[in-house]
């Protein structure tokens, strides 16, 4: 036994040995690139913000965000329905689940479910891929147990409905004019169907709230729905809407070196349009 460990660390340290030399033959005999030392400062820099907001969030600290009225109208738009004693309609785009909006739509579906739990209305979820139908099914479970309401979880909530773009969007169609459902919400990836499943929700005479990160389809959704979240804010959605710590100090974190790089830019602009630029331009490009 003590041979194997033996054997196992000498194969570790000589592998070490070899990937340092190989490293260093690639980099002219450094390791570490020098040129590349504002990449590394960035990344410190970002991490640390991302660090410290986190732990002020976890502290109690208020941390200001930027109201968005998409979002301070779901819960309103959630008893609405309750009241109405119809379902709630919430559409997570058609994309499939490796797309960046699709996994921002299924968090936001999970906050959504613990409200129609809360208030026990029933929630439509009408998916077109395999691997976003387990995902949602998944989430709103949770989100069900979360608010003490397991048995009131039905499997059928989040349902499979078709696999192709405007088959998808007409059985959409089929379920709004059956169901009248009185919300609905879309949220992710839409392209050319938007407006078919808008003007039929507004034909419905539903409360519709929509956001999505595709320029084409704001305009469409902006005309059509009561509220529109547009581009970063459908990512801004679930830290928004679950307050959690560790959501917040990202969210704020990023906002912080959004701000930091456009002051970057705009002094950039002002020093190479001085003709003093050139030691500044060299901080951030490497030849």
């Amino acid at each position: 036994m003590i041979c194997n460990i033996k054997a196992l660390g000498a194969f570790f340290l000589t592998s070490l040995i070899a990937v340092s030399s190989t490293a260093g033959q690639i980099t002219g005999g450094s390791i570490f690139r020098v040129e590349r030392t504002n990449v590394l400062i960035f990344v410190i820099l970002f991490s640390a913000v991302i660090l410290l907001y986190t732990r002020w969030a976890k502290r109690g600290k208020p941390l200001f965000i930027r109201k968005i009225a998409g979002l301070d109208a779901v819960e309103e738009a959630v008893g609405r329905a309750t009241e109405m004693g119809k379902p709630v309609l919430f559409v997570p785009g058609i994309e499939e689940l490796d797309n960046m909006q699709t996994i921002a739509a299924v968090s936001i579906l999970g906050r959504i479910a613990r409200i129609t739990a809360q208030y026990d209305t029933p929630l439509i979820v009408p998916v077109n891929y395999p691997l976003i139908l387990v995902a949602g099914q998944e989430v709103v479970e949770q989100a069900y147990i979360e608010m003490g309401k397991k048995e009131a979880y039905n499997r059928d909530t989040v349902r499979y409905v078709a696999g192709e773009q405007f088959a998808l969007a007409a059985a959409i169609n089929g379920i709004m004019m059956r169901e009248r459902p009185a919300t609905n919400i879309y949220m992710g990836a839409f392209f050319a169907e938007s407006l078919l499943l808008a003007e039929t929700g507004n034909a419905a005479g539903s409360i519709q709230i929509a956001g999505t990160a595709e320029p084409e389809q704001l305009p469409f959704f902006i005309a059509s729905c009561d509220y529109t979240l547009m581009g970063e804010e459908i990512y801004a959605a679930s830290s928004y809407l679950s307050r959690e710590p560790i959501l917040l100090g990202g969210l704020k974190g990023q906002d912080f070196i959004k701000i930091l790089l456009v002051a970057m830019i705009l002094i950039g602009t002002i020093l190479i349009s001085l003709g003093y630029g050139e030691w500044f331009r060299s901080l951030f490009v490497t030849e």
